[in-house]
């Protein structure tokens, strides 16, 4: 053929490793789903009947993971909807900055200081507090399409 060799560079992301398909009428409650480009959890699904043109209609109603919005979609159960690629990872809290953000300390032995403290109140709360009595936290970051925020708050000890 050619002895020319092709060198192709990565410009730009179209986001296609964030998502990948599945069809909406495999979709069930508690599974995440891509609503208006924003992962969430399906908390209601509801399925109409075939109509005049031969569709039946799959109803999502899901809840934002990050900011806790409720947002709704309607999408032909034989049609395919993006779904999220949802990481949840336990970190270990090692300080809290004046500013609000957070140094964790990965598997690696590395940290990770790029994190804020959550906008949950009641879980800002459990941090801080916890932190200031010199016990040993270990936090829980939910990251997907391309956002982390902490989630979650396990308390392994005093230090």
């Amino acid at each position: 053929m050619s002895d020319e060799e092709h060198h192709f560079e990565a410009k730009g992301d179209a986001g296609a490793s964030k998502t990948y398909p599945q069809q909406a009428g495999t979709i069930r409650k508690n599974a995440y789903i891509v609503i208006k480009n924003r992962p969430c959890k399906v908390v209601e699904v509801s399925t109409s009947k075939t109509g005049k043109h031969g569709h039946a209609k799959c109803h999502f109603v899901g809840i934002d993971i990050f900011t806790g919005k409720k947002l709704e979609d309607i999408v032909p159960s034989s049609h395919n909807c993006d779904v999220p690629h949802v990481n949840r990872t336990d970190y270990q809290l090692i300080d809290i900055s004046e500013d609000g953000f957070v140094s964790l300390l990965t598997e690696t032995g590395s940290t990770k200081d790029d994190l804020k403290l959550p906008s949950d109140e009641s879980l800002l709360s459990q941090i801080k507090d916890g932190f200031a009595e010199g016990k040993d936290l270990v936090v829980s970051v939910m990251s997907s399409m391309g956002e982390e925020q902490i989630c979650g708050l396990k308390d392994i000890g005093p230090k």
